[in-house]
């Protein structure tokens, strides 16, 4: 008799997603002058808490308004994703900068991480204009983010710009492994992978790079792109349920994707890229469709099944706020 055909693979699971709720606002946020806030990385403290690590923030009538801070820090008392609401800041009644920033000269100080090793959190930071990064430092805080100490820094020009944008995915072997890229949305950046040891992470001298070299990838070789050269916004690598899952705003086309994959040193360029934020205009918002989306980063607390967003939006001065989106479906 005839074998029977094979069996066609099976389909992958559609990605959904749905919006849980705004997390700052006038409503949410604005009594402790922070009404306007974006990004909001989050991070679980020592102590329990949920701190969102927010940027360019503003009090006042709109985006633009007064007592210009960023970084700052939000807090929510109760770390339950399902029943998240910000009830307190850094710096009491009101938010303060998390570090010293003036914005001289229209500087500013962007998150693009914030983490936790132990019971200490570390916070990247992309110092200058915005868009023009001067150069990346690197803080800690052994106080559930109350305060800072600066640790060291890294030139803006380092790697052809491609250590701008930091995230760090602390993994169980010793190791953080950090993804990099140019922070400009405006220009195509490869994605450079390192390591550094736990203990070490203040130490730029103990940052080594992956790379492809003589025919074989390898520590130590030069670092040369992961993925491709392209446009991107926003990077979150996280080490999570025994895998690794990496969310970015694409550019071209505009979306939040992520990558789901095995080891730090996954082949990301044969890993599906799945979109989970889609982009739309004002007024159509629905599940997963979100007017001018970026950020993406993960929360603590997520898994593959129930991947949690901290996705952010502005398209005008009254529409800049963090959201916080799940996300159901993702493969691998």
């Amino acid at each position: 008799s005839r074998s029977p055909a094979p069996s066609a693979p099976a389909a992958p699971r559609a990605v959904t997603g749905a919006k849980v709720g705004d997390l700052t606002g006038p409503a949410q946020t604005g009594r402790f002058a922070a009404p306007w806030t974006d990004l909001g990385i989050p991070v679980r403290c020592p102590d329990g808490s949920l701190l969102l690590v927010c940027g360019d923030t503003f009090d006042g009538g709109g985006v633009g308004g007064p007592n210009w801070r960023s970084p700052v820090g939000l807090r929510a008392s109760n770390p339950d994703l399902d029943a998240l609401v910000v009830d307190g800041c850094v710096g009491g009644d009101q938010a303060v900068g998390l570090v010293p920033e003036g914005h001289e000269g229209g500087t500013t100080a962007i998150p693009s991480d914030v983490f936790a090793i132990g019971d200490t959190l570390y916070l990247h930071l992309m110092r200058g204009v915005i868009f023009q990064t001067h150069h990346s430092d690197f803080w800690r805080s052994t106080d559930n983010g109350e305060t800072w100490e600066y640790l060291c820094q890294w030139p803006g020009d380092q790697h052809g710009g491609q250590f701008q944008q930091k995230t760090y995915a602390v993994a169980d072997d010793g190791y953080c492994y950090v993804l990099s890229s140019v922070f400009n949305r405006d220009i195509a950046s490869g994605l450079l992978l390192h390591r550094v040891p736990h203990e070490a992470v203040g130490d730029p001298a103990a940052y080594e790079p992956w790379g492809y070299a003589n025919g074989g990838w390898a520590w130590g070789n030069a670092p040369t792109t992961v993925n491709g050269v392209r446009r991107r916004g926003e990077i979150c690598f996280r080490a999570m349920g025994g895998r690794y899952v990496l969310t970015w705003l694409n550019m071209e086309p505009l979306d939040i994707r992520a990558q789901v994959f095995a080891l730090p040193t996954s082949d990301l360029t044969v890993t599906p890229e799945q979109p989970v934020i889609l982009p739309t205009v004002p007024g159509q918002e629905r599940d997963n469709l979100v007017a001018h989306p970026y950020g993406g980063f993960v929360f603590p607390g997520s898994s593959f099944d129930d991947l949690r967003l901290a996705v952010s939006q502005w398209y005008d001065d009254q529409n800049y706020r963090v959201m916080q989106y799940r996300v159901h479906g993702l493969a691998g």
